[in-house]
């Protein structure tokens, strides 16, 4: 039996204003590391520089994720599962290690 093929439609899914896509992964155009919250997010996650937000962020489609992530109760543990997802939490201890072991000196 051949496996279902869904339309790319079935997996996008409305903003659920969690502030996952904003916190784990890294936005370059933003130097804004793996698993750090955007500097750009307020306590609400709310992006507040939506209107000029990069292209990178413009583009971003909510997907399954988002629907994985956003019912977690906390910013930290939507972050942790969103990097979980896609294998990325290892490197997002590595990089606060040595991000806290650079800030010691």
């Amino acid at each position: 039996m051949s496996a279902e093929v869904f339309p790319s439609s079935f997996w996008r899914l409305e903003c659920t204003l969690c502030g996952a896509c904003c916190a784990a992964p890294d936005i370059s155009a933003l130097r804004k590391p793996l698993g750090v919250p955007c500097q750009h997010l307020d306590s609400s996650c709310r992006c507040t520089i939506y209107v000029d937000r990069p292209q990178v962020c413009r583009s971003y489609t909510p997907d399954w994720v988002c629907g994985e992530v956003a019912p977690l109760p906390t910013l930290a543990e939507r972050v942790r599962r969103y990097l979980e997802i896609y294998g990325l939490e290892c490197a997002a201890r590595k990089l606060a290690t040595s991000a806290s072991v650079g800030s010691e000196g």
